[in-house]
């Protein structure tokens, strides 16, 4: 279940901002947000703390600005692709030219792949499983569904999910694309069982109802509706699945939120479950949304989230 939802980005005020993105904040600055300790985290890191800290407040998990409780059991899931390219090959570029004598105490440890998820377990004091996934166009979901196994087997009994990309010239130059194009910010959900959300008084956003990965769109949406009916709203970027749309979804009203945000890469499965769940949390009429990433014949991701109280 998701208990709670944030945001990070020059365009994303409100969860709500990511199904209809706001006018550019004039100078944003995520490690002024987030005050001491976070002037030499590289960009990426600084959103997806900054994302944490609203989704946790939002669960209400914070205590004057640290966790509320124990973090023994707590997990981090974190999800980037591209997050902290610019100061990998900065540091390439730097050991190419001379020696590691030459680099940057700061730059080295932004470097580490896996600098995002512990960068928000040491914050938090978050001590479960600390996962780092950069698994391409559906990464965000996949972070979702292994949080969600994380739960399921008792490696954990919260976990934060996390994904964040930034927009620069090291990643516009890998893509293609200028960095106009591309999403800059983070999104975070905070899972955990709807047993032990309802018990300290939280209303939940939205259920986890199924998820499937398949090389081929029309399975992936198949079996992660499974027995359901269709969906109210299917988040799904159209431009990247070569055949129409599956007859499960056929008729389902479509909304591809990279269309307005940029591509957000490997945080766009987490982009959709924050719109989802405030969408479903909000008092809409959908009982449910679908949400769908990835890449034809490499992996289709496909997530089910149901409003609270429709059966899973």
């Amino acid at each position: 279940m998701i208990a709670g939802i944030g945001v990070a980005s020059p365009v994303l005020n409100h969860p709500g901002d990511v199904l209809r993105p706001a006018a550019p904040a004039p100078g944003f600055d995520p490690a002024a947000l987030l005050g001491r300790g976070y002037r030499y985290s590289d960009r990426t890191t600084q959103l997806a703390i900054l994302a944490t800290t609203t989704a946790l407040a939002d669960a209400d998990l914070l205590d004057g600005g640290d966790l509320a409780g124990p973090g023994g059991c707590f997990a981090v899931v974190a999800s980037s692709n591209l997050g902290n390219l610019d100061t990998v090959c900065r540091t390439a570029s730097v050991l190419a030219a001379g020696t590691a004598a030459d680099t940057s105490p700061m730059d080295l440890p932004n470097a580490s792949s896996n600098i995002v998820a512990s960068s928000i377990a040491v914050r938090f004091g978050l001590r479960g499983p600390n996962v780092m996934v950069c698994n391409g166009a559906s990464s965000g979901l996949d972070a979702i569904h292994l949080a969600a196994v994380l739960i399921r087997s008792g490696r954990a009994c919260r976990v934060a999910v996390v994904a964040a990309e930034t927009a620069n010239e090291v990643v516009a130059q890998l893509l293609g694309r200028p960095v106009g194009e591309l999403f800059d910010g983070a999104g975070a959900v905070i899972l955990e069982p709807a047993t032990a959300a309802v018990s300290r008084g939280v209303r939940p956003h939205a259920h986890l109802a199924g998820y499937v990965r398949h090389a081929e769109l029309g399975a992936s949406v198949a079996g992660a509706l499974s027995d359901h009916p269709p969906p109210g709203l299917w988040l799904t970027p159209p431009w990247r699945w070569p055949t129409s749309p599956p007859p499960a979804v056929g008729d389902v009203p479509r909304l591809d939120i990279e269309a307005a945000l940029g591509a957000a890469s490997g945080a766009l499965g987490v982009l959709q479950a924050v719109a989802a769940g405030h969408q479903l949390g909000s008092g809409g009429v959908d009982p449910a949304v679908l949400a769908t990433a990835g890449t034809a014949g490499d992996g289709i991701a496909s997530l089910l989230l149901t409003r609270c109280g429709v059966a899973a």
